[in-house]
């Protein structure tokens, strides 16, 4: 209900009561209000934020929102709102943000803020080191409980996550972790260095976001350290980033899967729309004109033998569908870590078996119901479109399992072989077999339709 007052607010002019509100609801919820503003309220809506409550928000912000908003508020406010970003969250803009608006932000940053960002921006697009944050709390192996806590509380009130403290040597190397709830019911004399565990999880600066992403998940853990190849600690990976990395991944491997280029949200604008999906559509398009190459020379034999048209449509549709089906829970199982590259031949198995099984019954209802459109002298093509059915089905499974787990083992992303790819791959096979089976029975046995 408040949520529907605030949105109220601008149309009435009532802006204390929408500063009000705006200061007493939740960053996310706030964010979410302000991104759907017309432009020119936006920063209206902004200003009217305390100063903490503008902090928490800005990072909530779309990206091109906060671009936005970077070139409505005066200079002095923005190197505020990005001083206070934390090093991820900064990072992540200047991805965005012209190089010109990148170079004069990180001059006005402080020191020590100007090399986290620059540490992160350092590494690779899609690795851990890039969505690391360098916030953590740190411990040096020689305290003590007490003095632990009392280090907490003096100097990482403003860390990313506090659940784990990560000791180091005088090197940075990392050496054990202990969790906040062991220092809480630990006695204040006890050294850190007696409960900490050497059991640490760790990944490398260079490890995918996804291989992050399956690590936390394998652990239930909330928070990950970084290190890089000397085994110094230089950030920590937390939970709500890995949120952020599934959805990014879910939503890139559907997209491709339907044959959508970039990142296209539902809300996009015609022309993103359009710049998006026509590449995959001239390309499928190009593809096509392979499978039509393939049906082109059986011109005289559709049309000796009519009930053809008819039935090429179906394996055109059940092949495709076959193939992503396959395609679509090899791919899932690659995602989440569920099998690997070396589990290719076990899968085919399985999808084989389930194929065979799959591929009776399409090959049965194909002969049905050729029987009931072809002609009484075209029947026997009944037979031939059951057994090309079959193979088709085979072909798709086969296809569908195979070229995703190829790609992985190229290391490239299994997301590539995308839906339309396959089910043009699936329909110039199809075709084919299924033609040339007809101009050879026609040739061979002399039959007259």
């Amino acid at each position: 209900m408040l949520m529907q007052d605030v949105r109220n607010s601008l149309d009435i002019a009532d802006l204390n009561q929408l500063k009000c509100d705006l200061n007493h609801l939740q960053p996310v919820d706030v964010g979410e209000y302000i991104s759907e503003l017309p432009e020119q309220q936006r920063a209206i809506a902004f200003r009217l934020l305390n100063k903490g409550q503008a902090i928490d928000v800005f990072e909530y912000l779309p990206t091109d929102v906060q671009e936005e908003l970077i070139n409505s508020l005066h200079d002095a406010q923005v190197v505020h709102l990005v001083e206070e970003m934390s090093p991820d969250e900064r990072a992540e803009l200047f991805d965005e943000l012209p190089a010109g608006v990148i170079k004069r932000l990180l001059k006005e940053l402080s020191p020590e803020q100007r090399q986290a960002t620059a540490t992160i921006l350092g590494y690779p697009e899609g690795t851990a080191g890039r969505v690391m944050t360098t916030e953590y709390v740190r411990l040096r192996e020689g305290l003590t409980v007490g003095e632990a806590l009392s280090k907490i509380r003096r100097q990482d009130e403003d860390k990313e996550t506090i659940y784990y403290a990560y000791v180091t040597d005088d090197n940075r190397t990392l050496v054990s972790v202990v969790s906040l709830r062991q220092l809480l019911f630990t006695f204040p004399e006890v050294l850190i260095r007696d409960i900490a565990s050497d059991r640490v999880i760790k990944v490398k600066t260079e490890a995918s976001q996804e291989e992050v992403a399956q690590i936390m998940k394998r652990y239930d853990l909330i928070a990950i350290p970084v290190v890089d190849r000397e085994d110094r600690l230089v950030g920590i990976i937390t939970i709500d980033d890995v949120v952020d990395i599934l959805e990014e991944e879910a939503t890139e491997d559907i997209q491709k899967l339907a044959g959508v280029s970039g990142d296209e949200g539902a809300l996009s604008s015609p022309l993103a729309t359009i710049i998006n999906r026509l590449p995959w559509l001239l390309g499928i398009m190009g593809l096509y004109i392979g499978a039509a190459s393939a049906i082109a020379p059986f011109q005289s034999v559709i049309a000796a033998v009519p009930v053809l048209a008819v039935i090429m449509p179906i394996f055109s549709n059940t092949g495709g569908t076959v193939g992503i089906q396959a395609l679509t829970v090899t791919i899932r199982g690659l995602g989440v870590g569920e099998v690997t590259p070396k589990d290719t031949l076990k899968i085919l198995r399985k999808e084989l078996l389930a194929g065979a099984g799959t591929a009776l019954a399409l090959g049965i209802t194909m002969i049905l119901l050729s029987l009931i459109w072809a002609r009484p002298q075209e029947r026997w093509v009944a037979l031939v479109a059951g057994m090309v059915m079959v193979t088709n089905t085979i072909v798709a499974v086969t296809l569908g399992t195979l070229l995703p787990m190829g790609l992985k083992r190229l290391k490239l992303d299994p997301a590539l072989v995308s839906g339309p790819l396959l089910t043009t791959m699936l329909d110039s096979i199809g075709f084919l077999t299924f033609l040339t089976l007809i101009s050879l029975a026609l040739k061979v046995f002399h039959l007259k339709p």
